[in-house]
């Protein structure tokens, strides 16, 4: 066999050096897509991670396990895993809680209402009753409070005083002691005033408002004056008078009033 030349040679070792780098190349190339490879699998997987996060997320979406799991029970939860037991359902607890509730509100709700009647309706029996009293108070006093014979002052206006209240007795007193003492004693004023009504009748009056601690009267009162101003002896006057009542500690007393 010949002897390989030193030109064969130097071709044999330039064909594996190329061989080698060829095979070289070849590796990176393969490196090179099996990281590219890797890298779209993890964008995928993180892309899906993301869409199922955003699924769960979204309102009125719930996963296929959860879904099914609320179709099964509403009121039932999960056991743990691996326990192959389920917990017992815990929903009627709190309906029965928020039944208790609405029970106590309603409840709550009739005693007050009740409570409202029931004081509206006793109000109502005492501006009832207030009427009949207050009615009664002015008839037997409007003749007293309006009536004065100058022969006995003192007693009669004392004897008036005793019906009044407030304000209005400090009134009374002042302008009976100011101006109609002396005109009385003056003319010889002789002032006699009777609630009108029929015949042997109930006298002439209403209420015109009331509440249980304050009636308002409207009488019918006639007034024979007498003095040596009236020409012919006497005088007939026909009033209507408004008269204001307060209950005190000591009955329906006279507060006001008023000439209409």
């Amino acid at each position: 066999m010949a002897k390989p030349t030193l030109r064969h040679r130097s071709v044999t070792a330039a064909a594996t050096r190329a061989a080698a780098r060829r095979a070289e190349r070849a590796r990176a190339d393969a490196e090179r897509t099996e990281r590219t490879e890797r890298a779209d699998r993890t964008d995928r997987a993180g892309r899906t991670g993301r869409t199922d996060r955003a699924e769960r997320t979204r309102p009125g979406v719930l996963r296929p396990a959860r879904a099914e799991a609320r179709r099964r029970d509403p009121g039932e939860k999960p056991g743990k895993p691996g326990t192959g037991s389920t917990p017992a359902a815990a929903g009627p607890a709190p309906r029965r809680g928020r039944l208790l509730a609405v029970l106590a509100l309603l409840v709550l709700t009739a005693l007050a209402a009740s409570a409202v009647l029931g004081l509206r309706h006793r109000e109502a029996e005492l501006t009832h009753q207030a009427r009949s009293e207050a009615l009664a108070a002015a008839r037997k006093a409007a003749p007293v409070i309006l009536s004065y014979h100058h022969k006995r002052l003192d007693r009669d206006f004392a004897a008036a005083r005793k019906h009044l209240t407030g304000s209005f007795r400090d009134e009374y007193e002042r302008t009976t002691a100011k101006v109609v003492a002396p005109t009385a004693e003056k003319y010889k004023g002789i002032v006699k005033a009777t609630v009108a009504g029929p015949e042997g009748g109930v006298p002439a009056a209403s209420v015109v408002s009331s509440s249980p601690d304050r009636v308002v009267v409207l009488l019918f009162v006639n007034q024979v004056t007498e003095s040596t101003q009236v020409s012919g002896g006497s005088r007939l006057d026909l009033n209507r008078v408004r008269m204001t009542l307060t209950r005190t500690p000591q009955g329906w007393k006279v507060s006001a009033v008023d000439a209409l």
